[in-house]
């Protein structure tokens, strides 16, 4: 059995193969050849403190711990320029999503701000089948920066007077169906991972 100073200081040389594997589809990772497009075409490259390139090759390399406390993935807006523009037709924005998601499972985030929010928009699809906007908002702030929620009610009551956002959440018709959707895919995903 490995002790933890083992993990912490030998790479994980299959975690290349991990996180393809987690990754929807074909992540095509393997194909990197660290070019940079990725990164160059990312606007907030500039926040990350590895660009998706820097963090792919620490995937390569096995650096499990160090890839995952990774603020790029967090930082990733989802704009999928970097997948439009990669040589290699790489799946950067779907490698993303998998590294938060292995973070979060690890507890390997320098910030909770990041991962609570994806918990609480989850838990808000979860539960309604769609995002209910004010409360999302209201319980980030309140949790994350109850400070500031007074300076936002101004752009909230705009958003409520142009019937842009509601006060309460509207549930999708038929969520059952979204349920055993959604149960489904956890029953896949833990068959994948072993669990």
């Amino acid at each position: 059995m490995e002790t933890q100073i083992e993990t912490d200081f030998y790479p994980n040389i299959r975690f290349l193969e991990e996180v393809s594997a987690a990754t929807a589809g074909e992540s095509r990772l393997e194909m990197c050849i660290q070019c940079g497009t990725c990164g160059g075409s990312c606007p907030a490259a500039a926040d990350m403190d590895y660009t998706p390139r820097q963090l792919f090759a620490l995937v390569r390399a096995g650096l499990r711990d160090e890839a995952l406390r990774s603020n790029t993935p967090w930082i990733c807006v989802s704009c999928y320029h970097c997948v439009v523009r990669c040589p290699q037709e790489i799946h950067i924005t779907d490698v993303m999503y998998t590294l938060k998601s292995m973070a979060i499972k690890a507890g390997l985030y320098r910030d909770s701000t990041a991962p609570d929010f994806s918990k609480t928009f989850i838990g808000m699809v979860e539960n309604y089948g769609r995002s209910y906007e004010l409360g999302l908002a209201t319980r980030h702030y309140l949790r994350h920066f109850p400070l500031r929620l007074p300076s936002m009610a101004p752009m909230g009551m705009g958003l409520l007077s142009k019937h842009r956002m509601t006060i309460r959440p509207a549930r999708i018709k038929s969520i059952d169906q979204l349920h055993k959707i959604l149960k489904r895919a956890k029953e896949i995903e833990a068959l994948g991972t072993g669990e």
